[in-house]
């Protein structure tokens, strides 16, 4: 019994730990448990634009670029910029014709939090959020300078609206004798876009540039960054060697920062709850990757990738891929490997990923993410059956003796050396495991923890109604009726396992319910949704089990 109250005390800590951080972070200080503090942002984003400055660090292939040829000063006055706004079925993309960036991303199939009339806008240049797409070529001679993001450019397409299955967007620009087409190739119902670089050299001597692909992000979290449960916000780098590496934007203004930096593989990103945007280059050419502070408060990522010498009134075209959009894993896995990664669910992947496929079956069958949960609930309570009556019988011995331990416990008095030992003497005369009703409870956790991620992480619970009140399963319960069910469940539960004799642990069983019942009115109503099927399945299994036990024993009783 002392080895449960510990347990017992220990949740009860725990959840309380739980509370105070989220309290902590609602309130603007930082996390006990570390990661970035919450900042405003410092900087006007034209400003930041203006001094994100790409260089070219040793490169597996020679580049020529200078310090003084990258560039790092603000725009030419004189030079005039104009937005461009392209829409596709799924996408409203605006570009900067100065250094054709794209400026601002508005994701048409997925509804602003709060906003069901307006499209959720992932890239934006504003007061609020300053996160742009950006690319560009360095390595000019001394004195020169090739097309940057910096450098003004021409729209030279004719569409500017998408009326067939593809949509291309082509800018051009020629400075310092290197003549740069950027064209992207956006597709029908699809968030990733063909990007190609076609460098000309159109003076009298050949050059060695290189091609930078750049994310440039502030460091604040998205506006409707939950308070109560963390979800990351930051970059990604991938490689075969490395694999999936994560980089705050504090580690980065420490410059504590660890990924890789030289590979020929892999990809760059930017990553939120739900979205991402990311940048694969063309795989098996040698690149360099940063990840730097551009200025307080804004951050960038690049690869940088040598192209080779380029001779007069020759050309070389360097193909690459982006992508702006949710994080769609299945989109995501096709365009590169291991980009749907960014969906992360932490050591326990390994369950969380068959968990997700599971769900997007049920749902293939169902077409309702909430009545998803539900299945997949019920499905898990099934696998587990064994290991949950297992522990529904241990607890419900342990209510059949529980008048017998009071008694124990009240001719023992204070000698608790005597108590334990009669209690161990009738635990192992009745057969009982005191621990019967942990051990197969901590089995199922880490499949707990697992389909926890799965139904945080996963965005295709965005959006995504159930029932009556509940019209988005990735925001808390308007009504918060979920999360009340949920607390009477779990009081339900209490009341059907066997009263702890000591009073202590007895008061810290009925405090539980209010604890992880108000942290639950501030969780999305998909989570909660699952721990109330879970709950209600677990009181009818357990009440049926104890039934079945209360009545085999009274048939024993009047042979």
């Amino acid at each position: 019994m002392d080895i449960r109250r510990t347990v017992l005390w220990m949740i009860f800590s725990f959840s309380l730990l739980l509370l105070w951080n989220n309290w902590q972070i609602h309130n603007g200080k930082p996390s006990l448990f570390g990661g970035p503090t919450p900042t405003a942002s410092t900087s006007e984003p034209q400003a930041a634009a203006n001094n994100a400055t790409p260089s070219v660090p040793n490169s597996p292939a020679p580049v020529t670029a200078t310090p003084s040829a990258v560039p790092g000063a603000a725009a030419p006055a004189a030079a005039r910029s104009e937005e461009i706004v392209i829409t596709t079925d799924v996408l409203r993309l605006t570009f900067d014709t100065m250094g054709a960036q794209l400026v601002r991303a508005e994701l048409l199939k997925y509804p602003a939090t709060g906003q069901p009339d307006k499209p959720t806008v992932l890239l934006d240049r504003s007061a609020g959020l300053n996160y742009v797409v950006q690319t560009g070529v360095v390595g000019a001679p001394n004195g020169q300078s090739f097309p940057t993001h910096q450098t003004p450019f021409r729209f030279v397409s004719s569409d500017r609206q998408m009326t067939g299955d593809d949509l291309v967007v082509a800018f051009e620009s020629e400075s310092g004798g290197m003549k740069v087409t950027k064209t992207f190739t956006l597709h029908r119902g699809r968030y990733d876009i063909d990007v190609r670089h076609d460098l000309a050299n159109v003076g009298a001597a050949p050059v060695t540039p290189a091609l930078y692909l750049q994310l440039e992000r502030d460091g604040n979290d998205p506006a409707d960054t939950s308070s109560f449960y963390h979800t990351f916000t930051g970059f990604a780098v991938y490689s075969e060697q490395d694999k999936f590496q994560k980089i705050t934007f504090s580690d980065i203004e420490k410059k504590k920062a660890n990924y890789i930096k030289q590979a020929d593989n892999g990809w760059i990103a930017v990553v939120q709850h739900y979205f991402a945007t990311a940048w694969v280059p063309p795989q098996g050419k040698p690149r360099n990757n940063e990840l730097l502070e551009v200025q307080k408060n804004l951050y960038a990522a690049r690869s940088i990738e040598a192209v080779g010498e380029v001779a007069p009134a020759a050309a070389a075209r360097v193909d690459s891929h982006l992508w702006v959009g949710p994080q769609d894993q299945k989109a995501m896995a096709a365009l590169a490997p291991g980009l749907e990664l960014v969906v992360d669910y932490g050591w326990l992947t390994i369950i969380a990923k068959p968990l997700f496929k599971l769900m997007t079956w049920l749902h293939s069958l169902l077409g309702n993410w909430g009545w998803t949960i539900v299945a997949l609930t019920v499905l898990i309570k099934a696998v587990f059956y064994p290991l949950a009556a297992a522990s529904y019988r241990s607890m419900a011995r342990m209510k059949q003796v529980a008048p017998r331990l009071q008694a124990l416990k009240e001719k023992y008095g204070d000698d608790k050396q005597k108590l334990n030992a009669a209690m161990m003497e009738m635990y192992r005369t009745e057969k009982i495991n005191p621990l019967g009703g942990c051990l197969p409870m901590v089995v199922q956790i880490p499949v707990f923890i697992s389909l926890y991620w799965v139904l945080l992480a996963s965005v295709e619970m965005r959006g995504a109604p159930w029932i009556l009140w509940v019209h988005d399963l990735s925001i808390r319960d308007p009504f918060f009726i979920l999360p009340a069910i949920m607390m009477a469940t779990m009081f339900l539960q209490i009341k059907l396992n066997p009263t702890p004799p000591d009073p202590v642990q007895a008061k810290v069983m009925m405090i539980m319910p209010l604890v992880f019942g108000g942290m639950m009115f501030f969780f999305p109503a998909g989570l909660v949704l699952y721990w109330c099927v879970n709950n209600t399945l677990s009181i009818a299994q357990q009440w049926s089990i104890t039934r079945a036990m209360q009545r085999k024993t009274e048939a024993a009783a009047n042979r």
